[in-house]
């Protein structure tokens, strides 16, 4: 059977993948356009499997909220490079699975991937971008934040995201202390939320640093418990100095404007994952030899 190039553009229309790809399926399955259809299918899936070992630390943190502020969610889905992080299709992808986040509150990225959008699981949809474009792409994390009040978003550019819940005070307030969250990386809330074990041993440390500076030890114990404060200043975000006015503490900028915080999260693309240093020229080599 003749293969027509009407043939290969339908198929490319459904399957999104290449024209000498669609080409060669046609003509492998006799110009039968359901078996084309499959046949690209499964070895989209083979390719995405051979992809799946490579590191991905760039993308994009999807943010959705409900209509009345009080839920917001942030979700980490990476890919290889800024390049693609930057495209239609990625981008499409990532609204995809943080809308599902929000509407079905899933346990687990497992349980966010099984579910199904626009008639495929959100699995599938992965992989099938990843066969397509040709790089890993993998949905990292989420998380859903509620609030009695309001919750305050605040995105610097596409790198960073941070939700934070805040009772009281007012938008303003709610977002100068999302805006300082993204700046500053508090760690927890305030300092009745520091575990124990985190403190204990911090302060092995600061008492093994001031015994080695030869201090009598009821100074080391004066040295240790104002280094412990001050340690406890730059974790927590009540403690820290706000970014708009480092005269004053966020705790004090909280009740000022009679303001609580009861929980924030904040993500940054790629942090945490050792990503392989490459220029833009060899990113798009890669890309090329890819496709």
């Amino acid at each position: 059977m003749a293969i027509t190039a009407a043939m290969v553009k339908e198929l490319r229309e459904r399957t999104g993948s290449g024209m000498m790809e669609c080409k060669k399926a046609l003509k492998e399955v006799g110009g039968d356009m359901e078996l084309a259809v499959e046949h690209l299918r499964k070895t989209g899936l083979a390719k995405a499997d051979k992809k799946a070992s490579n590191v991905a630390a760039e993308g994009l943190i999807g943010y959705a909220a409900s209509a009345d502020g009080k839920t917001a969610a942030l979700v980490e889905v990476n890919c290889q490079t800024d390049f693609v992080s930057g495209g239609e299709e990625f981008g499409g992808l990532t609204k995809k699975v943080t809308d599902a986040v929000l509407a079905n509150r899933p346990a687990s990225v497992e349980e966010l991937l099984a579910i199904e959008v626009d008639g495929e699981s959100l699995e599938t949809t992965r992989r099938a971008l990843i066969a397509k474009i040709g790089e890993n792409m993998n949905v990292r994390r989420f998380e859903i934040l509620e609030s009695n009040d309001r919750i305050a978003h605040y995105a610097h550019g596409k790198r960073i995201s941070v939700l934070v819940a805040v009772e009281g005070g007012d938008d303003e307030v709610a977002r100068d202390v999302a805006m300082h969250i993204a700046a500053s990386r508090p760690q927890f809330i305030s300092a009745d939320d520091v575990p124990a074990e985190v403190l204990n041993k911090e302060r092995e440390i600061l008492i093994e640093q001031a015994k080695g500076e030869g201090k009598p030890e009821n100074i080391v114990e004066k040295m240790v418990e104002g280094r412990v404060r001050k340690f406890l200043a730059e974790i927590t975000l009540d403690g820290q100095a706000f970014v708009k006015d480092p005269d004053t503490t966020v705790g004090k900028l909280l009740s000022q404007n009679s303001a609580k915080v009861t929980g924030f999260v904040r993500y940054e693309v790629g942090e945490g994952i050792e990503k392989k240093e490459e220029n833009f020229a060899d990113e798009v080599m890669a890309q090329v030899r890819a496709s």
